[in-house]
């Protein structure tokens, strides 16, 4: 059976956090759909095109590149994933109070959809403290985001001060 995944978030921005659990999430998958959610609850800095044009970017330097997509969504993340033919949904986790939040809501997405598993990936050791609310804020204040982020975020959120 092929494994097609979805990989959501806000990615606003996408950090080196989100580009670790995507190489290793297209290790572990046939396929990796990268949803970039338009209609989250956060205050978004950037615009969704631009979260996709630059994710596409960065994705592109990944080994198995040719195996991910990047695409916008709207609504419920069930019923992006069945649009998108994908069996797996795919959540990274930074430490234990992740855990809690992504727990519920995996439980609740086994309830809407039982075909569809979701799988947890660990933060990298060198990754587990990067957030992209830390990076919003640390830029915002003037500080060096650069090793957060790969250069072309980097120029975007130099652009936004």
């Amino acid at each position: 059976m092929t494994k097609r995944a979805v990989y959501p978030g806000s990615f606003d921005p996408a950090t080196t956090g989100h580009l670790d659990i995507i190489a290793r999430a297209v290790g572990v998958v046939d396929s990796l759909i990268i949803g970039v959610a338009i209609d989250n609850e956060k205050n978004s800095l950037l615009s969704v095109e631009k979260r996709v044009s630059l994710l596409k970017i960065a994705v592109a330097k990944l080994d198995n590149s040719q195996n991910i997509e990047v695409v916008a969504f709207s609504g419920l993340l069930i019923d992006f994933a069945r649009t998108q033919n994908a069996n797996v949904i795919v959540r990274g986790l930074r430490a234990v109070s992740d855990f809690e939040f992504e727990f519920q809501m995996a439980a609740m997405n086994r309830k809407l959809a039982e075909d569809i598993e979701t799988i947890f990936l660990m933060a990298g050791d060198s990754q587990q403290f990067v957030s992209s609310r830390f990076v919003k804020e640390i830029n915002r204040l003037g500080g060096d985001v650069s090793q957060f982020v790969d250069a072309e975020t980097h120029n975007a959120l130099q652009e936004k001060e």
